[in-house]
């Protein structure tokens, strides 16, 4: 993995201001931070909902997103990468998800962080069930998040 790229699947939830802190840390070359965070919430498709529950393939799941913040790290001047994304029963209102890219300009990191969300949506290995009041089911991917993580392939 490139220096100063962190990968984190955890039940626990996340602190932005540390994770950001942590990031830039004794560095004098960072002049721009973009982060993402999501958020579970309250409806799916219009139905309220009481919470996710997220299952991944520990290993192969970090080694993946490693993958592809490694890619990024290549493909734009960044200083840094930290993504921590939760696995467990998630409520509404709680963290899922946290990507933020460091980099001397904001252009780069801006991109660097819509990549990696991306890819995150469309393409790690992570599987969502949904709890509605009328029972639970997985959620299945989405046409409009391979579209979005299409536009990075570089042709």
């Amino acid at each position: 993995m490139t220096d100063n790229v962190a990968i984190r699947i955890q039940e626990a939830d996340f602190d932005i201001a540390s994770e950001i802190s942590a990031l830039t840390a004794q560095r004098s070359d960072v002049g721009a931070v973009v982060s993402f965070t999501g958020l579970c919430r309250g409806s799916e498709d219009g139905a309220a909902i009481a919470a996710l529950t997220l299952e991944h393939y520990p290993g192969m799941a970090e080694a993946e997103i490693a993958r592809h913040a490694d890619a990024a790290m290549s493909r734009w001047p960044l200083s840094g990468i930290r993504v921590v994304h939760r696995v467990g029963r998630i409520t509404p209102g709680e963290n899922i998800v946290l990507v933020v890219t460091a980099s001397k300009h904001r252009q780069a990191a801006f991109e660097a962080a819509e990549f990696m969300m991306d890819y995150l949506k469309a393409n790690a290995p992570f599987w969502k069930r949904v709890e509605a009041p009328g029972g639970t089911k997985w959620i299945e991917a989405r046409d409009h998040d391979d579209t979005a993580a299409a536009r990075w392939t570089r042709s």
